[in-house]
């Protein structure tokens, strides 16, 4: 009995130690509510159901600096999605499927190991007024949905380098290793950003180039095929007037399986403005497939989130999208259009 509990005080400083030396912080986010998701065709199809993270992605995080001196740090991000409404995990039944990985910062910048959101993902972010949530998420929209899915949205074994802040100016690089035997090419993932933050001007470009990437299924409904070699150019940005704030972005992508390439050109345009405490957001987005007729999908969002206190609000948004007779975003067959509403409370910690 005395050597476990010596045992146990030992653990314990070890413990304390080490918390003393790395700074930790354990963060998340628990966010459900109630959706309402109805495809318009014949048959009339809706759905009643209680769901997670309609705001933000429910989760549970830690991260943390250790500073090694001469203006070097250790950082890290360990971060888990999970499904509030019954308990599973999310980001396909991955322990921290949101981000995991490990760097090092100082006056260099900073580099990060590990999987790690996209800059298409932090980019789309800052720009949507939604930011990739709600009904109005841009995500489901850009790239014909694929702006939702890995590798555009997180990449694994990805390093990354991030320029320190010059004026304003931001950049970024990174690659992503496909560890394939014999070949350096198939399934590696690279791209290349810059942004630009002073005052009430938020500008952001990325371009990036993901070989042999998994395809959504509408995606692959287009005929491209499963795999695609996937390449998006964006660049968007938000103006705050003070009244509101303007978002405004533009995109261009490719997805190329060989014999078959797709084409997909986006358009947001957006507002969100403070109503004393709470904001209202508003946006239309637009997905054109440039290499069939009749490939035009249309969202339209509008919605609206009122904070209870700094850490609790209550939030509604409703969306409708419309297809044209070639396209099914948001819909479960070519033609039809979709209505999302939803209406719930998100906690952050």
């Amino acid at each position: 009995m005395k050597k476990s509990l010596i045992a146990l005080a030992v653990l314990s400083s070890l413990s304390a130690a080490a918390f003393a030396q790395t700074n930790v912080t354990i963060y998340g986010v628990a966010d459900a509510g109630i959706a309402y998701d109805k495809n318009i065709s014949a048959a009339d199809k809706s759905t009643w159901k209680l769901q997670s993270g309609q705001q933000s992605t429910s989760r549970l995080g830690f991260k943390g600096t250790e500073d090694l001196g001469g203006g070097l740090s250790a950082i890290f991000t360990l971060e888990n999605g999970f499904n509030i409404d019954d308990g599973s995990l999310g980001n396909n039944n991955r322990l921290f499927g949101r981000q995991a990985w490990v760097g090092l910062n100082g006056d260099f910048g900073n580099v990060k190991l590990g999987r790690q959101q996209t800059a298409l993902y932090n980019s789309l972010l800052a720009v949507d007024p939604f930011s990739v949530n709600l009904a109005g998420n841009a995500q489901k929209i850009f790239g014909y949905g694929l702006y939702a899915a890995d590798p555009l949205s997180r990449t694994d074994n990805t390093i990354t380098y991030a320029t320190p802040n010059i004026s304003g100016v931001t950049g970024l690089l990174s690659y992503g290793f496909g560890e394939q035997p014999g070949s350096i090419s198939t399934g590696r993932n690279a791209a290349f950003g810059l942004k630009y933050e002073n005052g009430p001007l938020n500008v952001q470009f990325v371009y990036q180039d993901a070989r042999d990437a998994t395809l959504a299924a509408s995606a692959a409904a287009l005929g491209v095929g499963v795999t695609a070699d996937l390449r998006s150019t964006f660049i968007g940005g938000t103006y705050d007037l003070g009244v509101a704030k303007a978002h405004l972005a533009f995109a261009d992508s490719k997805a190329d399986s060989g014999a078959v390439q797709t084409k997909n050109r986006n358009w947001l345009l957006g507002v969100s403005a403070p109503i004393g405490a709470d904001t209202l957001m508003a946006s239309y987005a637009r997905n054109d497939v440039r290499d069939i007729a009749n490939g035009v999908t249309s969202q339209y969002a509008i919605g609206y989130s009122h904070p209870l206190s700094k850490r609790t609000n209550l939030y509604t948004s409703l969306g409708y999208t419309k297809n044209d007779s070639n396209v099914r975003l948001n819909a479960a067959a070519n033609g039809e259009n979709g209505t999302l509403f939803n209406a719930g409370v998100r906690h952050t910690f």
